[in-house]
Formats: C-alpha cells, sequence, structure tokens
C-alpha cells in the first residue's frame, strides 16, 4: 500500500517550515503529480507533578490561533537528544523544575497524512525547582501551578486548544488512576 516516490524536491526549509513536494505512484499506478508533506522534529510534552502533587503548566501566546493558551511544558527535539532527554531539558528550560521520574506514554502524530513528525508525551513526577527559566529568545512562558481537578476542568471546559496537549492530559490522567471526566 506504499506510494513510490518518484520525484521529491524542498520548496521552503526553515527552522519552523520546511515544506518538500513530491511525485508519486501508488499501488495501483495512479500518478501523484504532487503531494506536499510539511516537516518537522519530533516534539515532546510533559504531564509534569511537582513533589507536592501539583500539575506545571505554561501559559503563553500562540500567533497561529492569536491567543494566550494554557499548554503542557514541551517542545521540539534537537538533534542527537533521546526524547527522554529532550522532555528533561524543556522540562527545565520552561519551567525550571527537574524531576526524579520521567515515563514515556505515549507517541502520536498530529496528522500523518501530510506531516512526518510524532509528539511524545510523558509523565514526569517528583519534581522540584533547581533554577530560573531559560528561555529562547522568543519565548514568553508564565508557569502555573494547578491541581489534577483543575486541570480536569480545563479539559472538561474547552479551555485547551492545543490537541497534543490534550490527548497527553488524558493518557497521564489514565496512568494515575484519576480518568473520570
Amino acid at each position: 500500500m506504499k506510494w513510490r516516490v518518484l520525484e521529491s524536491k524542498y520548496l521552503h526549509k526553515e527552522p519552523w517550515l520546511t515544506i518538500r513536494q513530491e511525485r508519486c505512484e501508488t499501488p495501483g499506478g495512479k500518478i501523484i503529480p504532487a503531494f506536499y508533506v510539511s516537516e518537522y522534529p519530533d516534539w515532546v510534552n510533559a504531564f509534569a507533578l511537582t513533589r507536592e502533587g501539583r500539575v506545571l503548566m505554561v501559559r503563553q501566546y500562540r500567533r497561529g490561533i492569536d491567543s494566550v493558551e494554557i499548554e503542557l511544558p514541551g517542545g521540539v527535539s534537537e538533534e542527537g537528544e533521546t526524547m527522554e532527554e529532550a522532555v528533561r531539558r524543556e522540562l527545565r528550560e520552561e519551567t525550571g523544575y527537574e524531576f526524579d521520574s520521567v515515563e514515556f506514554l505515549a507517541k502520536t502524530c498530529a496528522n500523518p497524512s501530510t506531516t512526518n513528525n510524532f509528539t511524545h508525551f510523558f509523565l514526569a513526577t517528583g519534581g522540584v525547582k533547581v533554577a530560573e527559566q531559560q528561555l529562547d529568545d522568543t519565548e514568553e512562558v508564565e508557569v502555573i501551578e494547578m491541581s489534577i481537578d483543575e486541570v480536569k476542568e480545563l479539559v472538561r471546559s474547552n479551555a485547551m486548544a492545543q490537541s497534543l496537549h490534550i490527548n497527553n492530559v488524558f493518557y497521564a490522567l489514565a496512568k494515575l488512576g484519576e480518568l473520570s471526566y
């Protein structure tokens, strides 16, 4: 069922937007003259619990939907990092916290039709603040501590827009035995 790539070229190649155009042939012999794939590195995010049982969330502006959003901490994996290394780095950079345990929960692809990356979900526990945030030049991130019930209410009331983060909330709540929606 896989398509055969007959020709492939990059139309745009920048850190936050890389688009590849391909000419493909299906197993049935149909030619698809132009199919477009958006390339991204893999992403990570964590349902992060402090030692006191508080969930660390982040509030930041999201230009795509022109809105300030509450999300899980996370970001882009860097070349050569394992996904656990990436999520631990992102947690420290965005929140200033380190965690006793970081457990992989699942991975998913936001749109396997046109994107080539996965988001890896983690449950981080035993968090303690060890440093100040170490944000990128373009980041402005506010750390918020919430109860598990408050996070459930964010999802229940449709107050979180980032679907890949909502997925992780459900995986983490299930793992913690807290999945009562």
